[in-house]
């Protein structure tokens, strides 16, 4: 071979593959709701401390991101030396696949799973697994079952990603008892802020009472810091360690972290954005059924919309016409869901578009 050769498996990984970008029909306004992120942007007090930290851009950021851990700790009541920071929660799920996985290893995720998983798994040499959904929701039982002697690490995004739905905490106590103490349980809780049920938890008593269970959250959600690329995780001591010692010293920048710090201390911008999203959510979710259209219920900030088959009616038909008035959402053939679509909550006048847009495409306007 005359050129170097990726390590085996890599050209196997499908590569992830983000919303398409807005695209209108000319003189329409677009509104860009396939990824997630919240019509209303950071708090002020946000992007105040960000453009504080512009003046100090010479420095290297502090290697351990204390002061945001610091405030992560008030915020939850967490131990801060538990607790690490990364370049988005996705930096930090590679993190631990390359400590916990190697060749020869499995980890197992679902059905609908969020994309990354695989691809940290087979980027370590390790083998990903499937177990299938339930109502398109994770399903303890079917996790259980495909644990072997292999298996190192689960993965499972709870809330998950793209079909809003959940586990309630009984049953992510009862899938971390059935499994093997020294298989990793990582509780993705990416989506956590916009739960309202009481039966959810998002993972905080079960890492602070295991030794192999984490839970990992980002600021990129309700706190509308996804350009900025922050996540964290909380975690045992131990995995702490192993994974600080592979982390990158300055993988948090210091404007992130300001800023990251004043969204958390946030509470009433985040308290308005929850209340914002469930109003609509639920709104959505009922004007979308109404024009015969099957909708998962979701606890996220976004719903999964199904499509019939049928010629003209398809996701595919949908998402083409949507797009031209401007309203882009997400498809999902790279989840395994070619009939659905995932809207984001937009703002009001989005979230009222998309639903006369559909309403249009049902009756064949």
């Amino acid at each position: 071979m005359s050129r170097p050769v990726p390590n085996p498996g890599i050209l196997d990984i499908a590569p992830y593959t983000p919303g398409k970008s807005p695209v209108a029909e000319p003189g329409r306004k677009v509104f860009k709701l396939s990824a997630n992120e919240t019509p209303f942007g950071p708090s002020p007090k946000a992007i105040e401390a960000y453009k504080q930290a512009a003046a100090h851009l010479e420095d290297y950021p502090e290697g351990t991101s204390r002061v945001l851990r610091e405030a992560i700790g008030r915020a939850y009541g967490l131990d801060p030396n538990r607790i690490i920071c990364g370049a988005g929660s996705d930096e930090i799920l590679n993190l631990l696949a390359h400590a916990y996985l190697s060749r020869g290893d499995e980890a197992i995720s679902t059905t609908h799973g969020f994309l990354v998983y695989p691809i940290a798994t087979m980027a370590n040499g390790a083998s990903n697994v499937v177990a299938p959904e339930t109502d398109f929701t994770a399903d303890v039982d079917a996790i259980l079952e495909r644990v072997t002697a292999k298996t190192k690490l689960v993965w499972l995004a709870n809330p998950n990603n793209p079909t809003g739905t959940y586990l309630p905490f009984d049953e992510v106590k009862r899938l971390r008892a059935g499994l093997p103490p020294q298989v990793l349980l990582v509780l993705d809780a990416a989506y956590s802020d916009y739960v309202s049920r009481n039966d959810y938890e998002l993972g905080l008593e079960l890492v602070a009472t295991t030794e192999n269970t984490v839970m990992t959250h980002t600021f990129s959600k309700i706190h509308g810091l996804a350009a900025l690329r922050i996540g964290w995780m909380f975690g045992p001591a131990h995995i702490v360690d192993a994974v600080n010692r592979i982390r990158g010293p300055f993988n948090v920048s210091s404007p992130a972290m300001l800023a990251a710090v004043a969204a958390i201390e946030d509470t009433a911008h985040v308290r308005m954005s929850k209340a914002f999203t469930e109003q609509w959510r639920n709104w959505i979710t009922e004007e979308v059924t109404k024009l015969g259209l099957k909708v998962t219920p979701s606890v996220a900030n976004f719903v999964l919309i199904h499509f019939p088959q049928q010629k003209s009616k398809t996701a595919a038909d949908a998402d083409a016409f949507l797009t031209k008035r401007g309203l882009v959402l997400r498809a999902l053939g790279n989840y395994g869901l070619p009939h659905a679509l995932r809207m984001t909550i937009g703002t009001e006048e989005a979230n009222r578009l998309v639903v006369d847009g559909l309403r249009d495409f049902m009756a064949g306007q």
